[in-house]
């Protein structure tokens, strides 16, 4: 299992509706169980998911639970249905048809104050098919930590990471805090480089797991500081997975089951969530849940409606403002584990998967795909370039 989750895990981390009271007591959480598939994907070091072609992937990433060991939450006892609304106009939908074609889109669904104005599905993909995250996981990550602020276990963002992780005093982490850890801003040298099997992204599941440590410590204690805490962004999915394990130290919870309280109930997931494990059984808070498109869809509405009673007033607000500036790109940042954007912000993983959000639009645009490379620049201005050209239609 070592050699496989080294190899084919580690470098792919990267009102309106009825039969639905946003403020009703929410139910008991959804059941949590293990999940083991009969048999791995491939042990070979050199079979990397950047490599596989696009056939493998595309079945791949509808059925993670098959090739991986995870955690698996069942879907929430009040299902959020959510209202069928008139269709967009004729020109934008031939927009998100040609973009969807373009780019190996298996699905797009957009919700207008949470009715349905769009909803298609592409590569076999059907409605109660899910589809794995990548790094849209951070968001959800990101959101638990509102939680555990909200619920008591953690203090808050100023908290020291050390104080909930003392295995990591002495380390590069020392002196850094959980908001600089959900901001990327810890100031520790690091490669997210996806196409260099010698990165750190790469490696990082790799480390021989110690006995009573997360992978996320053991190689965490590997690593240098190049800047002052608070001082310089790097995107670091290994903080991710940190953050992870912050949450569950903090509320004895894994991250899949805080989020059947938390998440899964609250937002309604009609479709369940699948979340991977790293080799010493804690879920991977980087990467790797496996959802419904109308989930990923209900996510961002929980998230644009506040998730109330959940995480703290304004959370979102601040989670999805731009903590941290990107000064060669006006407008753009990243706060606490969402990507900002010009009047939106969102949630995005490798090879095309993405939820955004635009509040004054109240609108929702929630998208998974199968690009032919990880990252595309082309391909993700072309996204935002339709969710504007949809803000603008339903305007």
């Amino acid at each position: 299992m070592r050699a496989l989750l080294a190899s084919t895990l580690a470098i792919a981390l990267a009102g309106c509706a009825t039969a639905y009271d946003s403020d009703a007591p929410v139910a008991a959480a959804a059941a949590v169980t293990q999940s083991m598939p009969e048999q791995m994907a491939s042990m070979d070091p050199g079979d990397s998911i950047l490599f596989w072609d696009d056939a493998r992937r595309s079945a791949a990433f509808r059925d993670m639970e098959s090739l991986f060991p995870g955690l698996e939450v069942a879907p929430a006892n009040n299902p959020r249905v959510f209202r069928q609304g008139p269709p967009l106009s004729r020109d934008v939908q031939v927009a998100i048809r040609d973009f969807m074609a373009k780019t190996q889109a298996a699905g797009v669904m957009v919700l207008d104050d949470g009715v349905v104005r769009f909803e298609e599905y592409g590569l076999g993909m059907m409605p109660d098919d899910r589809w794995t995250s990548f790094s849209v996981a951070k968001s959800f990550t990101s959101t638990l930590l509102g939680a555990a602020i909200a619920d008591g276990a953690i203090e808050s963002v100023d908290t020291p990471v050390t104080s909930i992780i003392p295995a990591l005093v002495g380390t590069a982490y020392d002196g850094v805090t959980v908001g600089q850890i959900a901001t990327m801003t810890s100031g520790v040298a690091w490669n997210e480089d996806y196409t260099d099997p010698n990165s750190d992204v790469a490696r990082m599941l790799s480390v021989a797991p110690v006995a009573g440590e997360s992978q996320a410590v053991t190689y965490a204690k590997t690593l240098s500081r190049e800047a002052p805490a608070g001082e310089k962004w790097v995107y670091k999915t290994l903080e991710t997975n940190l953050l992870g394990l912050i949450v569950e130290e903090a509320t004895g919870k894994s991250l899949a089951a805080y989020a059947a309280e938390k998440i899964v109930e609250p937002a309604g997931f009609e479709g369940g969530l699948f979340w991977m494990q790293d080799l010493t059984g804690g879920n991977i808070g980087g990467c790797c849940l496996s959802l419904r498109l109308s989930d990923y869809a209900r996510m961002g509405q929980f998230a644009l409606e506040g998730g109330k009673g959940v995480v703290p007033d304004g959370w979102f607000a601040t989670a999805g403002s731009p903590l941290v500036g990107f000064p060669n790109a006006p407008g753009y940042g990243y706060g606490y584990q969402w990507w900002t954007y010009p009047g939106a912000y969102g949630a995005q993983g490798i090879f095309g998967q993405a939820i955004t959000i635009v509040p004054e639009s109240n609108l929702v645009v929630a998208v998974v795909s199968n690009w032919p490379t990880a990252t595309s620049t082309a391909n993700r201005n072309g996204f935002r370039e339709v969710v504007g050209r949809i803000a603008k239609d339903i305007d």
